[in-house]
């Protein structure tokens, strides 16, 4: 009881000071001692106060210039700042605000307490074609990808794409005569699959025997205004199609999004080297097998033999390299 007391105190005087620059705590019989009943007072200054929140008042900074840095937007671009709950009344909170966009005051006029169910209201009517005239846009949170040769992930939709959206890459083969493809799609802005959230997984079949990198398979991304994720697989040679369809791409919370984010700026250079280092394998592998399919065509014949000699070294030297390379 008296924890609920004192939470209840310190909800007051943050109020109170977002008004005036000092509060009086009061808390008589906050507690009984063998001595007798304790009554608690003090006079919190708002100086005082935000000296004592700081810490969290700083933590406001980040999320802010994410949002400029995301959006691509120089603080001098911005139309319009919402407050967005009630601890945004707060005198500190403001000025921090103002100092990160100083040629834009916050809007007052919209209650903070009330600006997210009033948004959600506006994009349930937009939604269901009551509200005509205005048009919110939402965005992806997070890049989704496929995975590739070498267990890369391939952007196909990229994070704050706005939506809906629909894009496509024609992709192809590993292997010759391969007859179906997996298709994994995962959500993250690793540059390597399995760091990233795997969001469902399905084969197309029926591709027809071809050498590897022949095949044309058209990989579609499609995401409607729900957030509801479609893709299709693609055989543009017979024609042959598959799909997935993933609702659950918008499901992670806010905190999960954001340690994701974090994630991969805290690991972006060592992901960089590793992918680096899976593309310059395939590349390699690549350039060895066009080089054996030129020595084994019919117009291999003609090439001097010093020329045949001297491609036949580069293929010595890149596959020395892949095997002595621990992948």
């Amino acid at each position: 009881m008296a924890m609920q007391r004192l939470k209840e105190a310190a909800e007051r005087a943050k109020i109170e000071l977002s008004a005036q620059l000092e509060t009086l705590i009061s808390l008589p019989f906050i507690a009984v001692t063998p001595e007798g009943p304790v009554n608690a007072e003090l006079t919190l200054s708002r100086a005082k106060f935000e000296e004592l929140t700081k810490d969290l008042l700083e933590r406001t900074r980040n999320p802010i210039a994410d949002v400029l840095k995301e959006a691509k937007v120089d603080p001098s671009q911005v139309d319009e700042i919402l407050l967005v709950g009630g601890s945004t009344r707060m005198p500190a909170v403001q000025k921090l605000v103002e100092s990160m966009i100083p040629n834009k005051a916050p809007n007052r006029t919209i209650n903070p307490d009330e600006v997210v169910a009033i948004g959600a209201a506006v994009q349930g009517g937009v939604l269901r074609g009551d509200v005509k005239d205005i048009l919110l846009l939402d965005v992806t949170p997070l890049t989704l990808a496929i995975e590739t040769l070498g267990g890369v992930a391939t952007p196909i939709i990229k994070r704050n794409t706005t939506i809906p959206v629909s894009k496509s890459q024609i992709f192809s083969t590993a292997q010759d005569n391969q007859e179906s493809v997996d298709v994994s799609i995962y959500q993250g802005e690793r540059p390597m699959a399995r760091e990233n959230k795997s969001l469902g997984t399905f084969s197309l079949g029926g591709i027809q025997p071809a050498p590897k990198g022949k095949p044309q398979i058209e990989i579609t991304f499609n995401i409607d205004a729900n957030g509801i994720l479609n893709v299709k697989a693609k055989d543009l040679t017979t024609g042959k199609e598959n799909s997935i369809t993933i609702s659950n791409s918008s499901e992670l919370d806010e905190n999960e999004i954001q340690r994701m984010i974090r994630d991969a700026e805290a690991n972006k250079e060592r992901d960089a080297i590793v992918k680096q280092r899976i593309e310059m394998r395939y590349e390699g592998e690549g350039i060895v097998n066009t080089i054996n399919e030129i020595l084994g065509s019919k117009e291999a014949e003609a090439l001097p033999a010093q020329e045949k000699a001297s491609l036949t070294k580069i293929v010595d030297g890149i596959n020395g390299a892949l095997k002595a390379e621990k992948w």
